[in-house]
């Protein structure tokens, strides 16, 4: 029952939601039978926002759905009310559901619970996490969908999926245990603001850098000197480079060496890449690899947008290649370099220490990988086609060597 005078509120209205004056003049309008769009058009408003306001805020009291301004007005200060008591701490019902889907045993067939191992989480590039165990893990967008399936009648077992998060990480709002935030697929302790995600950029890259500009000679393949790089990684931080040109698929490798005062000590928060594939280390290498080759062969490379090309600009300098940056997660967007790195885990195998190959070791796997002969090449080899490419007037030199 709204009081007789309505208090101000103790915080004024912004202008996102409807003020006073506004709900006594909808209230007028409806009565003279006025749509909703038409009120709308009157206020300066959404139609969308009259509809939810005569549907959210209309006095029920008689049964009906007849509009006051007043009652609205003391419905909308109510639910602008802060703090709200979390939905699942006052329903037992719906925090057991939501509950048992993050938590719940994992069993075999017959019935009986399987533990799973202990697996600690061991990484250390995305933040503090929970160890991780066995559970049905459900995610917290599956529970809220399938609470419409499971309790299609029942209007009490609704929760969003937003909601479920802030319980498990916003401190206050905590009526799950804070624990379970192990089941979740991230397994995080501390939730990543969505605002950091979004400007989580690369400072060292420009649109003029992306590969949206870089040359339509590019794409056919037709111009050879075109070139596609990236690093594959192995245990303890170990790195090899490659780059891939992208006519003949003809393979680089680039040594990177541990730096010296690795694993001498404790690492060094913002201190030098001592692990070999820093930003210094990986320009230095691309450039003593590139520069063996005439001008007319090293037009351009694309890469990813790890750091380890933070110096790309540099790079540039030095060799006279133009760098560009695929687009965050579109791997594709490097093709051939992705093939490529697939081949070569033939011989350096993930989980591998990458910094027992020597120099010569990664020459001789990039001569062999070379000499393969390859169907998109008519069953030439990428060595027997770089060193046509090299023999031709275009270039003007003889042979790779």
């Amino acid at each position: 029952m709204p009081p007789a005078a309505l208090i101000p509120s103790s915080r004024p209205l912004s202008g996102r939601f409807l003020s006073f004056a506004e709900r006594e003049e909808l209230a007028i309008l409806q009565a003279q039978g006025f749509g909703v769009r038409e009120i709308g058009r009157r206020l300066g408003r959404s139609g969308s926002t009259v509809s939810r306001e005569l549907r959210r805020n209309a006095a029920t009291r008689s049964g009906g759905l007849e509009y006051r301004a007043t009652t609205a007005q003391w419905h909308a200060e109510r639910a602008a009310r802060r703090p709200k008591p979390a939905k699942l701490a006052g329903n037992a019902a719906l925090r057991t559901y939501v509950q048992d889907r993050l938590s719940g045993t994992i069993a075999v067939p017959s019935g009986a619970a399987v533990p799973g191992p202990a697996v600690p989480w061991k990484g250390r590039r995305h933040g503090p996490r929970q160890d991780r165990r066995w559970a049905s893990a459900w995610s917290p967008m599956q529970i809220a969908r399938r609470l419409r399936l499971d309790f299609p009648e029942d209007a009490t077992m609704r929760i969003s999926h937003e909601a479920i998060y802030q319980s498990l990480y916003v401190q206050g709002r905590g009526a799950l245990r804070r624990e379970l935030t192990a089941c979740l697929r991230t397994g995080r302790a501390l939730r990543v603001p969505r605002e950091r995600s979004r400007r989580r950029g690369k400072s060292f890259i420009v649109p003029e850098v992306m590969i949206g500009e870089r040359p339509a000679e590019v794409a056919d393949r037709a111009v050879p000197g075109h070139w596609e790089g990236d690093l594959i990684l192995g245990l303890d931080s170990s790195a090899i480079g490659t780059l891939v040109e992208r006519t003949t698929r003809f393979t680089m490798l680039l040594y990177l060496p541990r730096m010296d005062g690795h694993d001498s000590g404790p690492r060094v928060k913002n201190g030098p890449a001592l692990a070999g594939h820093g930003a210094e280390a990986v320009r230095d290498a691309i450039t003593s690899t590139i520069t063996t080759l005439p001008e007319q062969l090293r037009r351009s490379l694309t890469w990813d947008q790890g750091t380890e090309m933070a110096q790309h600009a540099q790079l540039r300098i030095d060799t006279g290649v133009a760098v560009y940056f695929c687009d965050s997660h579109s791997p594709w967007q490097r093709g051939t370099n992705e093939n490529t790195n697939g081949l070569l885990r033939q011989y350096f195998p993930k989980g591998t220490d990458l910094s027992l190959h020597s120099a010569d070791d990664l020459a001789a796997v990039a001569s062999a990988l070379n000499g393969r002969p390859r169907k998109t090449l008519g069953w030439r080899t990428p060595a027997e086609t770089f060193d046509a490419l090299l023999r031709s007037d275009h270039t003007g030199v003889a042979t790779t060597g």
